[in-house]
C-alpha cells in the first residue's frame, strides 16, 4: 500500500552561530526539516524521524499516512534532515572558508543538538511520543535516548546500531577512497563499491532485482541502477556524511531508559545482525525484532513490500503500546 502524504510544513531553521564538536563554529548554520499531521491540543503526539544517508524530508514516506505506523491523522511527524545532505548545511552549499573539504567534521551528535534546537525553539515541542530512525536516522534516535534521556517516550531502530564497528568502517573507507582520488570520476567507483554492501549475497544470488519492487532486467541493469543512483550527489556531502557515521559511538547504552524497539536485518551487510544483538543486551528496556529478509539493508526501510508491512505491524504496535 502506497502511503497518502500531506505536507503540513517544509521550513528550515538557522541558528546564527553553531559549534561543531570538532571546535570549529559556523555562522548561519541551517537544519531544513518538513511536519506531516498535525499537533493536538495537549502537545503529546509528536514523533520525529531523523533523516537517514543523503535524504531529504521525504525519507520516511514508506512508514507515513493514514493507517501506517506513522498515522498522520493521529501523529505530527518531524522529518529532520541531517548536516551534509546538501539541503541543511552542507560542504556544498557553505560559503568560503568553510565550502567543500573545509567543512568542518559532523557527529551524530551535532545533528541530535541542532535537531534539539529546532524542536524547542522553533517548534515548541518539549517532548515527544518516540524517535523513529532508519540506518544514520537510527544512530541519531539512539544517541538523543542517551543526550535527552526524558525527551522522548521511546525510540525505534531499524537496520543501524549505535556504534560504527570495525566490519564498517572497512567498507565505508573503501568507498571513501573512491571518492576522495577523484571527485567525478571517482562517484562511479563508489556507486560499484556501494552495489557490493547494498543488497545480500543472496538478493544478487536469486536475482531479486526482477522482482515487481525492483523492476529489473537483467544483471547489467540492476547493478547500473544501483552505481548511477549517486551521480547526482555532491561528492564532498557524502564524504561528510559517512564520516559522520563511520566515526559514531553513542556512549553508555545503560544509560537508555526508555522503552527500544530494535529492529536489525538479517542480511544487512552494512549494520549487521551481530553487531545488534551484542548492544541488545547493554540496553536495559529493549526488544530485539529481526527483520527476516534477502533485502540487505534496504530492508530496513521496508523495500521489499513483505519488509514494509512486517515493518508497519511491528512499529505500529510499539508506538501504540
Amino acid at each position: 500500500m502506497m502511503p497518502f502524504l500531506l505536507v503540513a510544513a517544509v521550513g528550515a531553521f538557522t541558528v546564527d552561530s553553531f559549534r561543531f564538536e570538532s571546535g570549529v563554529t559556523l555562522p548561519h548554520v541551517t537544519m531544513a526539516y518538513a511536519t506531516f499531521g498535525h499537533l493536538n491540543a495537549a502537545r503529546s503526539n509528536a514523533i520525529l524521524a531523523p533523516s537517514h544517508f543523503m535524504i531529504d524530508h521525504h525519507g520516511y514516506d514508506w512508514l507515513l499516512g493514514p493507517g501506517q505506523a506513522l498515522d498522520t491523522t493521529r501523529y505530527l511527524v518531524i522529518t529532520t534532515e541531517m548536516f551534509a545532505n546538501g539541503i541543511s548545511s552542507s560542504p556544498s552549499n557553505t560559503p568560503e572558508p568553510f565550502h567543500g573539504r573545509r567543512f568542518p567534521a559532523v557527529t551524530i551528535r551535532d545533528n541530535v543538538r541542532m535537531a534539539h534546537q529546532l524542536l524547542t525553539d522553533r517548534l515548541g515541542i518539549a517532548h515527544v511520543r518516540a524517535i523513529v530512525g532508519f540506518a544514520l536516522g537510527g544512530q541519531q534516535a539512539f544517541q538523543w535516548a542517551v543526550s535527552y534521556p526524558d525527551f522522548a517516550e521511546r525510540i525505534v531502530v531499524t537496520a543501524s546500531s549505535a556504534k560504527c564497528y570495525p566490519h564498517t568502517v572497512v567498507m565505508l573507507e573503501g568507498a571513501l577512497a573512491a571518492l576522495q582520488a577523484d571527485s567525478v570520476r571517482g562517484m562511479h567507483a563508489f556507486g560499484t563499491v556501494w552495489a557490493g554492501w547494498l543488497f545480500s549475497q543472496e538478493w544478487w544470488r536469486r536475482e531479486l532485482w526482477r522482482s515487481d519492487t525492483a523492476r529489473g532486467r537483467s544483471f547489467e541493469e540492476a547493478l547500473a541502477r544501483v552505481v548511477n543512483a549517486f551521480a547526482v550527489y555532491d561528492a564532498n556531502d557524502m564524504i561528510s556524511q559517512m564520516q559522520t557515521w563511520e566515526h559514531h559511538n553513542v556512549g553508555d547504552l545503560r544509560a537508555i531508559r526508555v522503552p527500544v524497539l530494535y529492529m536489525p536485518v538479517t542480511s544487512d551487510l552494512y549494520f549487521p545482525i551481530g553487531d545488534a544483538k551484542y548492544e541488545a543486551q547493554f540496553i536495559p528496556h529493549v526488544t530485539l525484532v529481526p527483520i527476516r529478509s534477502l533485502w540487505g539493508h534496504p530492508a530496513g526501510a521496508g523495500a521489499d513490500p513483505a519488509d514494509l508491512a512486517f515493518l508497519n505491524r511491528a512499529i505500529g504496535r510499539f508506538l501504540n503500546e
